[in-house]
C-alpha cells in the first residue's frame, strides 16, 4: 500500500482539423461545459463520423507572464498549455468567483482557446451555434456579459444556455423514469439541491452549499502540513487532489469509522501510504567513518602521483636546458669563438658571465627537483607501510632508550589498548539506521475521510452551514407529503465531487434516517458524474437543433437584452427585471407649483 504521486504534466492541446461534416450543409452546434473545474467543449453532429465525445478538456485557467527584460512582451497561457500548475500557482487566474464567471477578460482567452483548438476556420466570427452551460440560479448581469461576449465579440448566430447538472439528469433518463425528481450536483466550488417537479426546475426552492472539491484539497493540505511540517513546500494543491480523487472515501457512519481507525490492526490493513520524491544523495552521510578515510586516502595518492608526474616533466625540461648551456660552454672551452658567439645570440645571451650564472640556476634546481622526488617516493612507502596501526616509533632519532622509558611505554600501553577500541567502537557499531524512503511518506489513515466528510459537516472546518443532510431534509420540507413521495423516488448524484466511493450509501443511510417508516426512496449516480453535462447538452443541442424553442438569437439579445434568457427542459428560469415605475414629470409639475404658492400664503 506504498503509492507513488503520479505529477502529471498536462499534454498541449493541438489545433484539431474539424470534419467536413461540422459545416455541411451548415454549421452544426458548438458545445461547451463551461466548469469552474475543467472546460469540456466539442462538436454536436449526428453524422458518426464526429466524435460524440468532447473534443478539449481543460483546466479553467491562465496564466500571464510579464515577461523578460529587453525581451518579448508578456505570454499567456490557458489550460493545458500550462504543463503543470504548481510552479505558477501565484500566477493562476481563474474567471469565477465560486461557480460564477465574472472575469469577462479571462472568459475570453478560454473562448480563444477553445475556438482556436477546435479548429473553428469562420473569418472574423464563429458562425456556429452555441450551446453553453451556466449556474445554477445565474445571476442576470453574469448572463448579460457573456452574451455580449458572445454576440459582440465572436458574432455568433445564437446562443442557448443550460444547467449542467439538469443536462446531466436528462442523459440519464431512462424509460421508466419520472420526470421529477431531486438533483445533488457537487462540484469544485459548490454544491447544489435542485427539485424538479414534472420536468422543471423549482428555482425558488433550490438551495447552494458553498462547498465543494476545492475546499476538500485545502482542508487536506492543511491537515498533512500540520501532521508532516518537514515537508511543507512538497503538500501542494495538485497532490491533494490527486489523493481526494484516488485515495478518499465517504463513511457511511463517520463517529463509528473514526472508531475503527482507533484499532491498530485496522490502521495497518488500511492505511495508504503516499510517497513523495526524494534524492539519495543524502544517504552520502550514513557513510561509515573507515570509507571515507580510505577515500580520502586515495585522493591523496592521486595527488602526490600527480605532483610526481609534473615534477618529473618539470626535471626533464630542465635537464635538456642544462644540457644545452654545457654544450654551449664546451664550445668557448675548445676556442670555437664563431660558434659559440651564435649560440648565445640564440639564447639571447650577452657574455659567459650570463651563461655561467644561468647554468648554476639550473643546476641547482635539478638538484632540488630531485630531491622532491626522492622524499616523496620515501613519503609514498611509509604511507603504506604506516596504513596498519601499530605502536609508534617515540625515538625518531634512532638513540637508544633507556630501561625507564621503556618501562614507563609499557605501563602506558594498556591504557591506549583498552581506550582505542572504545573511540572506535561507536564508530561501527552505533551507526544510525535511517531509512530514507520511509522518512519521505505521507501516511493517509483518518485523513481518507476526513476532507470529503465536510459537504456533510461543513463545520469541521469552520464554516457555519448546513450539510448535504440538513439542505436536503429542509427543502424537502417545503413541499406536501405527495410531493416529498415523488422526489424522493428519484434522488440523483451528479458532479465531480460525487465521484467518492461510498457516497450513495451515504445519501441511503441519510434519507432512512429522514423518511417515514417504511417509507421508498431511490437513489441514482449519474453514469459518468464528468461528462454527462456535456453529454446532456450534445443530446439537447441535435434534438433542438433545427427548431427555434431554448434558442437566443441576435435579434433576441438586440430587442430583450443580453440578460434574456429562453427556457427549455435544462434551463433556469427567467426572472426579467422589473424597475420600479415613476411618475411623469408633467403630473409633478402641478403639484410642485400648488405647493409653493399654498406656503407663500402661509408665509
Amino acid at each position: 500500500r506504498v503509492f507513488a504521486f503520479r505529477d502529471a504534466r498536462w499534454a498541449p492541446d493541438p489545433v484539431l482539423e474539424p470534419s467536413a461534416a461540422v459545416r455541411s450543409p451548415h454549421p452544426v452546434p458548438l458545445i461547451i461545459d463551461n466548469g469552474s473545474f475543467q472546460t469540456r467543449a466539442g462538436w454536436a453532429c449526428p453524422d458518426p463520423s464526429v466524435p460524440a465525445e468532447p473534443l478539449l478538456r481543460f483546466r479553467s485557467l491562465a496564466a500571464r507572464s510579464r515577461g523578460a527584460r529587453g525581451g518579448a512582451g508578456a505570454e499567456t497561457q490557458v489550460g493545458n498549455d500550462l504543463g503543470s500548475p504548481e510552479p505558477l500557482r501565484w500566477l493562476l487566474r481563474s474567471p469565477f468567483d465560486r461557480n460564477v464567471p465574472v472575469q469577462l477578460e479571462l472568459q475570453e482567452l478560454l473562448f480563444d482557446h477553445v475556438f482556436q483548438r477546435l479548429g473553428v476556420s469562420s473569418q472574423g466570427c464563429v458562425d456556429h451555434p452555441v450551446v453553453l452551460t451556466e449556474a445554477v440560479c445565474n445571476p442576470l448581469y453574469s448572463r448579460q456579459m457573456m452574451s455580449e461576449l458572445l454576440f459582440e465579440c465572436y458574432q455568433v448566430p445564437k446562443v442557448s444556455y443550460g444547467v449542467d447538472s439538469l443536462y446531466s439528469f436528462y442523459h440519464n433518463r431512462r424509460q421508466n423514469w419520472p420526470c421529477s425528481g431531486l438533483v445533488i450536483s457537487s462540484g469544485y466550488q459548490c454544491t447544489h439541491i435542485l427539485p424538479v417537479l414534472e420536468g422543471r426546475l423549482d428555482a425558488k426552492n433550490c438551495k447552494r452549499i458553498n462547498l465543494g472539491g476545492c475546499q476538500a484539497a485545502v482542508y487536506l493540505q492543511r491537515l498533512l502540513q500540520l501532521k508532516y511540517p518537514g515537508h511543507f513546500a512538497a503538500i501542494t494543491l495538485s497532490r491533494m487532489e490527486e489523493i481526494l480523487h484516488e485515495h478518499s472515501y465517504i463513511a457511511q457512519d463517520y463517529i463509528q469509522e473514526l472508531q475503527k481507525w482507533r484499532c491498530p490492526e485496522y490502521y495497518e490493513n488500511n492505511v495508504h501510504k503516499m510517497q513523495l520524491p526524494f534524492s539519495n544523495k543524502l544517504l552520502g552521510s550514513t557513510v561509515a567513518s573507515e570509507e571515507k578515510q580510505e577515500k580520502r586516502q586515495q585522493q591523496l595518492r592521486r595527488l602526490q602521483e600527480l605532483n610526481a608526474r609534473r615534477r618529473e616533466e618539470k626535471l626533464q625540461l630542465d635537464q635538456e636546458r642544462l644540457d644545452r648551456l654545457l654544450y654551449v660552454q664546451e664550445l668557448l672551452e675548445d676556442g670555437q669563438m664563431d660558434q659559440f658567439h651564435k649560440a648565445l645570440v640564440e639564447l639571447n645571451m650577452d657574455s659567459a658571465e650570463e651563461l655561467q650564472s644561468y647554468i648554476n640556476k639550473l643546476s641547482l634546481s635539478v638538484e632540488q627537483t630531485k630531491q622532491k622526488i626522492l622524499q616523496s617516493e620515501v613519503n609514498i612507502e611509509v604511507d603504506v607501510v604506516d596504513s596498519k596501526p601499530e605502536t609508534p616509533d617515540l625515538d625518531p632519532l634512532g638513540s637508544e632508550q633507556s630501561l625507564e622509558d621503556v618501562e614507563s611505554i609499557n605501563e602506558f600501553e594498556p591504557l591506549f589498548a583498552e581506550e582505542q577500541p572504545e573511540v572506535e567502537k561507536p564508530v561501527a557499531a552505533v551507526q544510525p539506521v535511517f531509512n530514507l524512503a520511509e522518512y519521505h511518506q505521507l501516511f493517509l489513515g483518518t485523513e481518507r475521510i476526513r476532507a470529503p466528510e465536510i459537504v456533510f459537516q461543513p463545520s469541521l472546518i469552520g464554516e457555519d452551514q448546513a450539510g448535504i443532510a440538513e439542505t436536503m431534509q429542509y427543502v424537502l420540507e417545503r413541499y406536501s407529503k405527495e410531493q416529498q413521495a415523488i422526489l424522493v423516488q428519484n434522488v440523483f448524484l451528479t458532479g465531480g465531487n460525487t465521484m467518492y466511493p461510498g457516497l450513495k450509501a451515504r445519501i441511503q443511510k441519510e434519507l432512512l434516517e429522514m423518511r417515514p417508516f417504511q417509507s421508498s426512496f431511490q437513489v441514482h449516480l449519474a453514469s459518468s458524474p464528468v461528462l454527462d453535462a456535456w453529454y446532456g447538452a450534445r443530446d439537447w443541442a441535435v434534438e433542438h437543433m433545427s427548431r427555434e424553442e431554448g434558442w437566443i438569437s441576435r435579434k433576441d439579445y438586440e430587442e430583450k437584452g443580453g440578460e434574456y434568457l429562453k427556457e427549455h427542459c435544462a434551463s433556469n428560469v427567467y426572472v426579467p427585471i422589473r424597475l420600479p415605475k415613476q411618475a411623469p414629470r408633467a403630473a409633478e409639475a402641478p403639484g410642485r407649483a400648488s405647493g409653493t404658492g399654498s406656503a407663500g400664503e402661509q408665509a
